[in-house]
């Protein structure tokens, strides 16, 4: 019984090593997707955001993309809100306003793919009378 076990001394380092770097790759991949989802829950936000505040009587297209680029900027950095897009559109009949965002994914850290994630706010204009 002695014997037996010699053959599996020393093999508790090795498999340690093996364990604690499968964990910390999970670790990190959990982190790099929740980071992204953050990025883009954020995006969407606001581009919703400047879509209602375009679709204001009174406002106009450009002030609902500005808007947005400000909330980008803000929350996220300026490198997020550099391509953003506001435009009318018929939604079941009635007039909309869409705000388009694409921004950077991030694939490891904050380094990503430029213009990958494409997401979009959309809101029913205001008529006033």
């Amino acid at each position: 019984m002695l014997r037996a076990l010699c053959g599996e001394r020393g093999a508790a380092v090795p498999e340690f090593v093996l364990v604690a770097a499968l964990l910390t790759v999970v670790a990190l991949s959990v982190m790099q997707l929740g980071l992204a989802l953050h990025i883009r829950n954020t995006a969407v936000d606001a581009a919703a955001e400047g879509a209602r505040y375009a679709a204001l009587a009174g406002a106009s297209l450009e002030d609902g993309a500005e808007r947005t680029r400000d909330l980008l900027a803000t929350a996220l950095g300026p490198g997020y809100a550099t391509d953003v897009s506001a435009d009318y559109t018929d939604h079941l009949g009635h007039p909309a306003t869409v705000v388009t965002v694409r921004a950077p994914l991030p694939l490891l850290g904050l380094l990503g793919v430029d213009d990958a994630l494409e997401v979009s706010g959309h809101a029913a204009v205001e008529v006033v009378g």
